[in-house]
């Protein structure tokens, strides 16, 4: 199991900490050991490390009362959304105070002719989009789980709609946060662009509540597309499938989203999820526009797909087909625990430009075979970006050896084909080394700017930097 390091802790202070939020917050300040621990745990193979006590906040007012007292008391603050992060963002390696947001979840407006909304962190992109639909608009992020959208502000999530609608850092207008010392600022308001000083928005996203607890998100809105064509087309091999990835992003084919799953992800999808798909590499696409700008997108990489050994293309613009299809993508994580019972799923990230995709893919199974891994591939390969799935025997620690030599020999793969070590989960506390050997002295400014802001590295210590 991955070791995460730990930090002095203050003890006199948190107690002192704790004793007065526990006057004010009563029964919604709990220190119960099964509540800490869950706020501790994320799907991640790195060890547990619960906060002191939780509070479930409800307002800006009241985050900004918690991070005050602590800040006084030099007690630890750790944001909690849903607790889907992966690389031991929510871990409490100094103990200290977990401020759990999911009661902040109220969408307090949206813009229709603006295209924009302004939400609490606790909202998650489902709650949104069930919101939004009936007004024809939808957000676009979609990182797979049912994310808290200030947790994916956090880290800057992405997923399967980025290669058309970016990232969070480009749907995000402004935050509201509240900073190391209980102040309380708002980043911008709701103009499309703005050169009004340094840029706080997007130095809050991706900072992983180290810098400030984001508390109120104004983001950018979409339009529902007239139609909406959703595709799928087998390859001969993983080769062969990014090659046709990078002739789609090449030719200028606006797809929404292209997935790949291989042939392990495929044999998964298929048990796990009722489907009959051939079991070689396989892509999955969506085509956003009118009827005949979606149709003729689809028609478009059916003829890219034949120059590369494409098979079985089948398009279909039908609700009930299209959501079966991505309701399998979005279930891999499960569905390839299947292939192994009992094992634990270790995810990587890393992210490279499209050119060197099917290099780097290729060189990751093939060393997952042979340090003798079993190692399914998904990925939002229109930007580049893939996830192999290690499923190891937690309790093996020559699998669990295995494990991190893939891990880091991966990560040290993508920075030397001038790609990342992650291109949407986060640093954390699992790839603070990979960090330093992808940007070198470009950490020494955040270390600078985390100190400027947070002198006394109360704000989820441990992580990042």
């Amino acid at each position: 199991m991955g070791r995460a390091a730990t930090l002095e802790r203050n003890a006199a202070g948190i107690e002192t900490a704790i004793g007065i939020l526990k006057q004010r917050f009563g029964d919604r300040l709990q220190t119960g050991g099964s509540v800490r621990e869950q706020h501790g745990h994320t799907t991640t193979w790195i060890e547990n490390q619960s906060p002191d006590a939780v509070i479930f906040a409800t307002s800006t007012e009241e985050v900004a009362a918690i991070v005050a007292t602590c800040a006084a008391h030099k007690v630890p603050v750790i944001p909690f959304g849903t607790g889907t992060s992966l690389e031991g963002h929510v871990n409490a390696p100094a103990g200290g105070v977990c401020i759990d947001l999911g009661q902040m979840n109220r969408i307090l407006a949206v813009n229709e002719g603006d295209l924009d909304c302004i939400v609490q962190p606790g909202v998650t992109r489902e709650q949104l989009n069930t919101h939004l639909r009936d007004k024809g608009l939808f957000f676009p992020i979609d990182p797979g789980a049912n994310a808290s959208l200030g947790g994916m502000a956090a880290t800057r999530a992405s997923g399967t709609n980025a290669v058309r609608y970016g990232t969070m850092k480009d749907n995000v207008l402004s935050l509201e946060a509240v900073m190391p010392d209980g102040r309380i600022i708002r980043t911008g308001h709701r103009a499309k662009k703005s050169s009004a000083g340094y840029d706080l928005t997007r130095l809050l996203i991706g900072a992983e509540g180290t810098l400030g607890v984001i508390t109120q998100l104004t983001l950018r809105l979409h339009g529902i597309p007239e139609a909406i064509t959703a595709a799928r087309c087998s390859f001969p091999s993983v080769d062969a499938a990014c090659q046709a990835v990078m002739a789609t992003i090449q030719y200028g084919v606006p797809v929404a989203r292209i997935e790949l799953l291989d042939q392990l992800s495929v044999r998964a999808a298929n048990a796990y999820s009722g489907l009959d798909l051939p079991e070689t590499p396989l892509l999955l696409l969506e085509f956003h526009g009118s009827d005949a700008g979606a149709a003729e997108q689809a028609e478009t990489f059916g003829d890219i797909a034949d120059e590369f050994g494409g098979t079985g293309f089948a398009a279909t613009a039908t609700v009930e087909e299209r959501n079966k299809l991505w309701q399998a993508r979005h279930d891999m994580y499960w569905a390839s625990l299947q292939l192994r019972p009992g094992a634990r799923g270790i995810s990587t990230d890393v992210c490279v430009p499209i050119s060197r995709l099917a290099e780097c893919v290729t060189a990751a199974q093939d060393k997952a075979a042979e340090l003798g891994l079993l190692a399914p591939v998904v990925g939002h390969v229109g930007d580049g970006n893939f996830h192999t799935l290690l499923l190891i025997d937690i309790d093996n620690p020559d699998e669990v050896a295995k494990a991190e030599d893939f891990v880091g020999w991966l990560n040290d793969l993508a920075i030397s084909m001038e790609g990342t070590c992650t291109g949407e989960h986060g640093i954390g506390q699992g790839k603070k080394p990979y960090l330093v050997r992808e940007l070198g002295s470009a950490v020494d400014c955040m270390r600078a700017i985390k100190a400027a802001l947070d002198p006394h590295d109360i704000m989820n210590p441990g992580k990042i930097v």
